[in-house]
């Protein structure tokens, strides 16, 4: 996903902040709704466009603008009536992707029926991580290294298809290490230099995570 995408997020709980505090570290353009007033109050000062407002509301919701935005993370998974009437009115209003959280595995389940493009569990993914995948042009970002490195999983490119990692030289243009190739049929750590990438492979890698700006 790329960076003039717009973005809204329903819930300000600690998750739904951490998605949209790295969303605008990154330039995007983010709509943070929540139904306290207090909270809206409250983080005013930091998040340039909020509101308060019931997102299970269709009216509501339609007098947002909800549909002009690409992507919608709904974090209110301890809400979870709230998170079903939210993601059915996006969908509804023809927003492309719905992110929701959720509470546990059968919540994302019903969610996935519902409607939902991807969903995730706090436990199992920060909304900082979440938020950095959304702006990464289609790196993942699988886990932190240090504070400067970290592991990537990424798509192989259309203009790398057919070609070796040798030809691409990606370790001396961009200072990728790649560790594993990735196909929907297995995970291959024995590779090498001469090894030809194939439409459809995800990449491995070990990175700087400046690298995200520099591949897009």
């Amino acid at each position: 996903m790329k960076l003039h995408k717009s973005y809204a997020v329903f819930g300000l709980g600690r998750y739904g902040k951490a998605v949209v505090k790295e969303l605008l570290d990154n330039g995007a353009s983010v709509l943070a709704v929540d139904r306290s007033q207090k909270v809206v109050d409250t983080l005013a000062e930091e998040i340039p466009f909020i509101k308060c407002a019931d997102v299970t509301d269709f009216h509501v919701v339609k007098q947002l603008g909800i549909s002009d935005f690409d992507v919608v993370v709904i974090a209110m998974a301890e809400n979870f009536e709230a998170s079903v009437m939210a993601t059915l009115l996006c969908k509804e209003l023809g927003v492309e992707t719905v992110i929701v959280k959720c509470a546990n595995e059968a919540h994302c389940t019903i969610l996935k029926k519902l409607g939902a493009n991807e969903v995730v569990i706090p436990e199992s993914e920060s909304g900082r991580r979440l938020a950095k995948n959304l702006v990464s042009s289609g790196f993942v970002d699988i886990a932190d290294i240090s504070e400067n490195i970290s592991v990537f999983e990424l798509p192989v490119k259309k203009e790398w298809v057919g070609k070796t990692l040798r030809e691409l030289e990606l370790r001396k243009k961009y200072n990728l290490n790649v560790v594993a190739l990735k196909t929907d049929v297995a995970t291959e750590i024995s590779f090498g230099p001469d090894t030809t990438l194939d439409e459809g492979t995800h990449m491995i890698v070990i990175a700087d995570k400046n690298i995200l700006s520099r591949m897009k």
